[in-house]
Parts: C-alpha cells; structure tokens; sequence
C-alpha cells in the first residue's frame, strides 16, 4: 500500500512540474536559511565557550578585602592578609576543595639583551597551572621540584616571548628579572579568554612562589586560586573556603567585604544562557522563513485538492478509505518539502564551504589562526536538526489538505464539476 501511495504521489508531483519546483523553491529557501543560521549560532557557541574556558574550567579566584562587620572583638575595616598558613589551613580542612595556591604578583622589568618589557611577574605554585589552564606549547609548566629547590626557572606567555624572543627558540635561554637571571622552562600558545585580573596571560610572566620571595615580600599573597573537588561542589566550596578564612583572621563568614570571589562555575550558566539564547533566536527567525515556505506547500496542496475532487470520489467509491486518501496528500506534501530540504541542505554544505570562515575576536585579539572565528560548518547535529524541522513543517503543511480531501462525501465529490 505504502509502494503504491508513493507511486501516486510521484505522479501527481509530475502533472505540474512548474508549480511543484516553485514551491520547493520556498522550502529550499527556509532550509538554507535555518541551516546557515544554526551553523552561525553554533560556531559563535563554540568561541564564546572557548574563549570563558580559557581562563581556567572551574577556578576560583579569592580577593582579599576589608572587613565590613564587626566579629570576635574585631574592629570593622580590618585589612584580610592572605598568608601561607591559610593556604595550609585550606588544603588541610576544605573537603571540598581539590586544589588551592597562592598567588603574587609584582610589575617589574623583564629582560633578554637588549629587549625588555614591564609586565606581571606572578608568583604561583605548582597546581596554578592545572586551575588556570597554563598549557605549554614548547617546554613545560613549574613543577613541584623548581618550588621546593627554589629554582630560578620561568613560564612566559606568548605575547611576551614574542617580545623578547621575536620568533626565536626560548626555552632553555636566559631573561633577567629585577636584574637576576631565569632560565625559561616553558612558553605558552597564544591564550584566548575573556576575562582576566592583574594583566592577561599572554603578557605575563609566572615563577615559583618560593622564588618570588626572594625579589620581593610574599608573606600575604595577592589572591588565592582554588578549584572545587567537583563542579557541582562549588558553592560549597567557597563557603568551605570562606568559612576556614573567617575562623583564623576573626572576620564574619557573611561579610561581603572581607573576601571576594569569582567563581567560573558560577559564570558559565550566564555564557551558555547567552551562546544559546542566540542559538535559538536565529532558529527562530530561520523557522519563520521555513515556515513561509510551508504555507506555499499548504496554498499548493488546497489548490490540488480542489482539482481532483472528481478523483477522489472516484477513489473513495472504488473502496479507498479516508486514512488513504490523508495519506497520499500528506506524502505528497512531505514529499515536495524533503526534495526541496534535500536540495537546500546541498546549496547550505556549498555555501558554508564557500565561506569557510567568518571573522569573530580575531581582528580584536590580531589573529589569523582562526581559533576565535566562526567556522561555518554544517555538523550532523545540525543537519539533524534540519532535518527535524523540515518533517515538522511538511506534516503541518499537509495535515489540513489532507484532513479535508479525507472529510469529502464520495457522493458529492463525483457529482462535482
């Protein structure tokens, strides 16, 4: 029956080739529209993430402040010190915090012969690296043994290795900071993030916390950086830190004033909220444009309705039933909106590949590698999504011509002119 029903529609379709190819047009247009916007809202997703992950997945980021309440015989608007027992405090008691490092930070000289910079020198240990997402690109990050041995070895990001090295090799040569040497263990690739404190990445500078005591004073670190045990724990791991904070500097848990945080498990349901907010908005405004193009389908569908009138009675009076007859219009509507789908998903892979790449923060981060563009690909999720679509709006299409061919009495049907 199915083989049959097809064969049916397939002969319909062809009595009007004009008319059937002018009203894929209009789903050959929606597709192509629904398509490229979701290949554009799904590329602009895959930057914005990017670029919020490059910070660090799920860092916290501890700020030390004034107290603004009054706790344990303690005056208001006592200075928090971030010290080292804290930092021991932390990792000895917060269950739910995996990892927790102190962070320094001094703008000073660095230097290679005649080239130099005044950037961040941040002094960190060596967990900071996993937390804040420092890869390497040549060399590697601070390990464990340059902390303990206090060793004179530095991590430089990229845009400062290409102010000091111009393009040459740098890991195993020397720079001077405040005058004494390092030696570079590591450089970093070019880094994209969208947030950042003290300076970005690029531009700075990290050696051992250690040997940061040894140019400068780091006996109350600069901020401390810590990650939850699990992304889910991460409000408890910021009342945990709060709470070991509060107990040994005799400040309130609840003062705002005394520490504050930023927590990138906290801000990344903003980013998705806002990457898929566009995301559907432009699903929106393709699915208005596929939906111009089944109301075409639908107008065409009527029409043939009414121009076989005489057929259909014929058929329902030779022993068709209704379901038969709501089947052969809805296939031939599905039909007609999955050969113009079809042809526009095709026009949609050339127009993407014609593309290729659209700019982003590339220009704002003077980059031609294309890691921060929109890459108009055509994925298979989008293509399912399409295809979701496009069955949705040729049922719809069809479902109301087809309902009422069904509803025909085969009487009047055959006495109609």
């Amino acid at each position: 029956m199915l083989k049959e029903i097809l064969k049916q529609a397939w002969i319909s379709l062809r009595r009007q080739p004009v008319r059937s190819c002018l009203t894929m047009a209009g789903i050959v247009w929606g597709i192509v529209a629904v398509t490229m916007l979701l290949a554009y809202g799904s590329g602009f997703r895959r930057v914005l993430m990017y670029t919020f992950d490059s910070f660090g997945h799920d860092a916290i980021v501890c700020w030390p402040g004034t107290t603004g309440e009054q706790a344990g015989g303690e005056r208001a608007g006592k200075k928090v010190q971030l010290e080292q027992v804290d930092v021991e405090n932390l990792r000895a008691g917060a269950t739910y915090v995996k990892q927790v490092c102190p962070e320094t930070v001094q703008f000073t000289d660095i230097s290679r012969q005649d080239r130099f910079a005044n950037t961040a020198i941040r002094g960190v240990c060596t967990d900071y690296g996993e937390m804040r997402n420092e890869v390497p690109n040549e060399g590697r990050w601070l390990s464990a043994e340059d902390e303990v041995n206090r060793r004179r070895v530095v991590f430089l990001g990229a845009v400062l290795k290409k102010k000091l090295f111009a393009g040459m090799p740098a890991v195993g040569e020397t720079v001077r900071i405040k005058g004494s040497p390092f030696t570079v263990v590591g450089t970093m690739d070019r880094k994209f993030q969208q947030m950042t404190y003290f300076t970005d990445d690029n531009e700075s500078a990290w050696i051992p916390y250690s040997t940061a005591g040894d140019l400068w004073d780091t006996k109350s670190a600069s901020v401390l950086v810590a990650s939850p045990v699990a992304p889910q724990l991460d409000l408890k791991a910021r009342e945990q830190i709060l709470a070991i904070l509060a107990e040994r500097q005799h400040f309130s848990p609840t003062d705002k004033r005394a520490i504050t945080m930023i927590s990138m498990v906290e801000f990344r349901p903003v980013i998705i909220g806002i990457s898929y907010g566009l995301e559907f908005l432009l699903l929106f405004v393709g699915l208005l444009t596929l939906g111009i193009g089944g109301v075409g389908v639908m107008n065409i569908m009527l029409v043939t309705v009414n121009e076989r009138i005489r057929e259909i009675g014929l058929r329902r009076a030779l022993g068709a039933r209704r379901r038969h007859i709501r089947m052969q219009f809805l296939t031939e509507a599905l039909a007609l909106t999955l050969a113009g789908g079809a042809i526009g998903v095709l026009i949609s892979a050339g127009i993407g590949a014609a593309i290729g790449t659209l700019p982003f923060l590339g220009p704002a981060y003077e980059d031609t590698s294309g890691k921060v563009d929109i890459h108009m690909t055509i994925s298979w999720e989008i293509l399912a999504a399409s295809l979701g679509v496009l069955i949705l709006v040729g049922v719809l299409s069809g479902l109301v011509p087809a309902m009422r061919a069904a509803r025909l009495d085969p009487v009047d049907a055959l006495r109609y002119e």
